[in-house]
């Protein structure tokens, strides 16, 4: 493998095989791209609006106050694509399942990746002043604040699918793999890890930061939503294998946009993170977004039997390279 890493890593790497020499501007790749009948983007914005009420619900101001609306703050805000929820519902409708018992998982995933987001903005991690074009959680409610508030939005996901699922649609067994999936992604094996070894700044570690820092997250979304709807063992493999590809797909495209605009903005994290663009410049990343494409198309060839079932994953995958629409801030 080309792009090797000093570190071992999961035995589900979802890494470049192989690179060749770039022959395109864009991000493309010789797969098949979804049939243009389906209308990713309103399938995605309906699911938005639904996904941000049931969170706005899911999350009221109590006492203390201050940390209700520090939470609000971060899960609420304007302009969030709701990616992880939205693969969630997408890969549990692919089996059959009913949305409405993959809503509170697709909620608790929204609550988990928003309290990364804080965590990682922080002056100690990532350093970032602003998220989404709006200052970062601590910037306005202070560390302290922002650091309980994403402490406590990890827990509540996990009271959300246990108290808000329904139970005539979902084995409570089910719900145990959902839950130990999630915790799984979020600690010491998954993304605290990419997050440790990506502030320690070790050589050769950019497979490894990018496989937990964002395909963590893209595996869980998609395994969650095969789990609730009763995908077999096989089946959750290749959702695996698809998430973690897209996951890192989608932050190696926006690094790659990033450069390209050769622009720094005053929100620009003081602290670089290890990425393929900053390790192997654009060129390369270019094809390792290529082969992420590829591979992500790969696995859900594997599902094609459950039809056009599958064509919102499908296209997840080209919207991750492509961009080909914007989203309206709600």
């Amino acid at each position: 493998m080309l792009l090797s890493s000093g570190i071992t890593a999961s035995p589900h790497a979802f890494l470049p095989k192989a690179v060749s020499a770039p022959s395109r501007r864009g991000v493309r790749c010789s797969v098949a791209s979804v049939p243009a009948k389906f209308d990713l983007k309103t399938y995605w914005e309906d699911l938005i609006k639904e996904i941000n009420q049931k969170l706005n619900e899911a999350i009221p101001v109590q006492y203390p106050q201050q940390i209700y609306e520090a939470m609000r703050y971060s899960v609420l805000a304007k302009g969030a694509k709701r990616a992880p929820p939205v693969m969630c519902v997408a890969a549990c409708e692919l089996f059959g399942g009913n949305r409405l018992s993959a809503f509170p998982t697709a909620c608790a995933l929204e609550m988990v990746h928003s309290a990364s987001l804080i965590h990682d903005d922080l002056p100690c991690m990532d350093d970032d002043p602003s998220r989404r074009g709006q200052p970062s959680n601590h910037t306005v409610f202070g560390e302290d604040m922002a650091i309980l508030a994403g402490d406590a939005l990890f827990p509540l996901g996990f009271k959300h699918i246990v108290s808000h699922t329904p139970a005539d649609l979902v084995h409570e067994t089910q719900l145990l793999r959902v839950i130990a999936e999630i915790a799984r992604a979020v600690g010491s094996t998954g993304m605290a890890a990419g997050q440790l070894i990506d502030l320690e700044g070790r050589p050769n570690a950019v497979d490894f930061v990018q496989e937990k820092k964002f395909g963590e997250m893209g595996q869980c979304s998609a395994v969650c939503g095969g789990l609730l709807a009763g995908a077999a063992d096989d089946e959750i493999q290749y959702l695996r294998n698809y998430g973690g590809a897209v996951g890192i797909l989608y932050q190696v495209v926006d690094d790659i946009l990033e450069a390209n605009a050769k622009e720094t903005t005053e929100g620009e994290s003081k602290r670089k993170n290890k990425s393929y663009v900053s390790v192997y410049g654009v060129d390369k990343a270019m094809e390792v977004a290529e082969d992420l494409r590829s591979q992500a198309k790969g696995e859900l060839a594997k599902l094609d039997k459950y039809g056009d079932r599958v064509i919102p994953l499908y296209s997840f995958v080209d919207y991750a390279a492509d961009r080909g629409f914007s989203f309206a801030p709600e």
